[in-house]
């Protein structure tokens, strides 16, 4: 006597950070992104160009990203300013479409949520680029997490220019994101290139993957040299189990047998 009890994967939902992690570092693109950033220190801040790139890797450590560690130190800076500037004059053209990687993630089960720090315009052409953009439910991204109800409320006293910025890797971010996607934490997949994301992911309870690695860092659940390895690696996110408890061979339940006992036979 056996039951038939059908369950889906483990996992319902995945996020995907986009950067370095859907396409690899080899673009360029992040290279191009930091030259941006130190030239924006110079022209709109008039920091030296001898410091810049140290300040750059500075605030990157400490707080997240440049913008983040400006606002920390009490500057006033524009977020869309800041992403025109940082984002506006990147080689997108680089980034070619994947087909491989779009099967891929059209054959995943669950939900799919980009989950970047980028603002939504950078995401958007990158995805476009990629050939992507229909593959995720949303995106959840800076304006997301920084700027969107109930996420936006500002005192009397605090700007949107000067008031502090959520990104990962802060706990706030992750919780933020959790909310968005509307999604258990033990049921969420995150995948990330950042060991420091991966270790915030961790600490709020996600699953995660650590993207551009084939070393399994401490907080990473699993580990991916290429997001196109992920069906090898990760065979749970298609795989469904089927338990087989306590029904009889012909599929009843328990209490179903026992009734179909207790019941009389009428001539």
């Amino acid at each position: 006597m056996h039951i038939m009890e059908h369950s889906m994967s483990q996992f319902d939902c995945l996020l995907f950070d986009l950067d370095d992690t859907l396409y690899p570092s080899s673009t360029g693109i992040a290279t191009a992104c930091r030259k941006n950033i130190d030239e924006f220190l110079v022209q709109v801040f008039g920091f030296s160009r001898e410091i810049v790139s140290s300040l750059r890797t500075e605030f990157y450590k400490t707080n997240g990203s440049t913008l983040a560690g400006l606002r920390k130190l009490g500057y006033e800076v524009d977020a869309d300013e800041y992403h025109r500037f940082v984002h506006g004059k990147l080689p997108y053209e680089v980034i070619k479409p994947d087909p491989a990687l779009r099967s891929i993630l059209m054959s995943m089960p669950q939900r799919k949520l980009i989950f970047t720090n980028s603002d939504k315009t950078h995401a958007c052409k990158v995805l476009k680029r990629l050939g992507l953009e229909d593959c995720f439910e949303d995106v959840i991204c800076f304006e997301s997490l920084n700027m969107a109800y109930p996420f936006n409320q500002q005192t009397d006293e605090c700007k949107p220019s000067t008031s502090p910025v959520f990104i990962k890797p802060s706990i706030e971010a992750m919780k933020r994101a959790i909310t968005i996607a509307n999604a258990d934490p033990q049921r969420t997949l995150f995948f990330d290139d950042n060991v420091r994301n991966i270790a915030g992911a961790k600490e709020v309870g996600l699953n995660t993957v650590l993207v551009g690695s084939s070393v399994k860092y401490e907080g990473a659940d699993y580990s991916l040299e290429n997001i196109h390895n992920v069906r090898e690696a990760i065979p749970e996110i298609w795989k469904e189990t089927t338990k087989h408890i306590g029904c009889d061979k012909f599929g009843f339940s328990i209490d179903e047998v026992n009734f179909i006992e207790a019941t009389p036979i009428v001539a």
